[in-house]
């Protein structure tokens, strides 16, 4: 049996040109997708604009999410190739300006007589326009440059070494995400020491959990690599980010 990393298993699939799969149906796709867009709608609804200090480490606590989004993000391209993994993004791009459209009107809805929980209300989900800007700007930039950088990699790399395309990506994608999404949201709210602490500190954070969940995305590709019978190279690729034709 062929492995990989660590003497984890390689799938065992065939290599095909993204081109070929236009109009292919996978098993899987849909399921992966979905979980795509509800972990991205979570990290922004309760996530985003929560600090939290732990162990004298100031972080945004969207962090908590970041490890199962970003290996299914890196399962998408991976697997099923970038034009698939564009699909989601402006899938999860469009799930999240409904949110955020959906929010505005919901907080401003005229509340109730005798119902007391308005300010509550509205301090929980009354998110500036700045901040989700920030975040559709930031998530839509950061998701296509990691997913590019993962598929031009896979091609360099001629398909080994899937940890150097996960974290490289995640160093790329992270750092596009962190460094529009901060400044945007918080600069000026927030000191500018506060906002380069926990730019800094979550991109770190990030790319060490990317790091360290290299097993469980190993397997996670292995396995669906397996079940739908592919493994995907971009070489025929449009890299265009404003398309979701497959």
């Amino acid at each position: 049996m062929n492995t990989g990393a660590a003497g984890i298993p390689k799938a065992v699939s065939a290599k095909i040109v993204a081109g070929a799969m236009a109009g292919r149906h996978f098993r899987y796709f849909d399921f992966v997708m979905a979980g795509f867009v509800t972990i991205l709608l979570l990290s922004n609804l309760i996530g985003a604009a929560k600090l939290s200090t732990v162990a004298g480490f100031t972080f945004g606590a969207g962090i908590l999410f970041f490890p199962l989004g970003y290996v299914i993000g890196d399962v998408l391209t991976e697997v099923y190739g970038y034009a698939r993994a564009r699909r989601c993004v402006w899938a999860g791009f469009f799930a999240m300006l409904f949110m955020a459209v959906m929010s505005y009107i919901v907080v401003h809805l005229p509340a109730a007589d005798g119902w007391g929980d308005q300010k509550a209300y509205e301090s929980v989900f009354g998110n500036t326009w700045r901040i989700v800007f920030a975040s559709l700007f930031a998530f839509w930039a950061g998701e296509f440059v990691n997913s590019f950088v993962m598929a031009k990699m896979k091609i360099w790399t001629q398909g080994r070494h899937l940890w150097s395309r996960t974290i490289g990506s995640t160093i790329v994608g992270q750092g596009v995400d962190s460094l529009i999404f901060y400044p945007l949201a918080f600069l000026g709210a927030w000191s500018t020491a506060q906002v380069l602490t926990v730019m800094v500190t979550n991109w770190a954070m990030k790319v060490a959990w990317e790091a360290l969940l290299t097993p469980v995305t190993y397997a996670v590709v292995n396995r669906l690599k397996r079940a739908e019978g592919v493994d995907v190279y971009d070489e025929d690729t449009n890299f265009t980010p404003f398309s979701a034709k497959v």
